[in-house]
């Protein structure tokens, strides 16, 4: 994959979570195929979604390569990585008492299976275990 270096790693905007949401569903694709999906799912236009890659190879979030007159686009990083980064960026601005409200605010719009839960009520016991 080749991709020029970042200019920056800026957090992805709202519309381009959208199109790294369909990135990441795919692995790997051609823009025809990105632009089909943004324009099926948002109504966007081939130049709308065409801006949003271009920005989000910019900022370092997906790499591309050249194939033939076509383009394939693919993430930097899983989503679970990028994930975490915003979640870091959320914890670091979060006012005191509230990371508590936050995140259980979280679960509660989660849709967790049954394991994850198993494994939240592990870090919990871990967490008051060493506290």
């Amino acid at each position: 994959m080749s991709n020029k270096h970042p200019k920056s790693s800026e957090a992805p905007t709202p519309a381009e979570w959208k199109i790294l949401r369909i990135v990441h569903s795919m692995e790997s694709c051609a823009a025809r195929e990105i632009v089909a999906s943004a324009t099926d799912t948002f109504g966007w236009s081939m130049s709308t979604t065409k801006t949003l890659l271009r920005r989000l190879v910019d900022k370092g979030h997906l790499q591309t390569e050249r194939v033939g007159n076509s383009f394939l686009y693919s993430p930097s990083q899983s989503a679970l990585k990028m994930l975490c980064k915003e979640a870091d960026g959320l914890l670091a601005n979060a006012v005191d008492n509230a990371v508590g409200p936050l995140l259980s605010y979280m679960v509660k719009k989660s849709q967790l299976s049954k394991s994850d839960l198993e494994e939240l009520r592990a870090l919990l016991d871990e967490k008051e275990a060493g506290q």
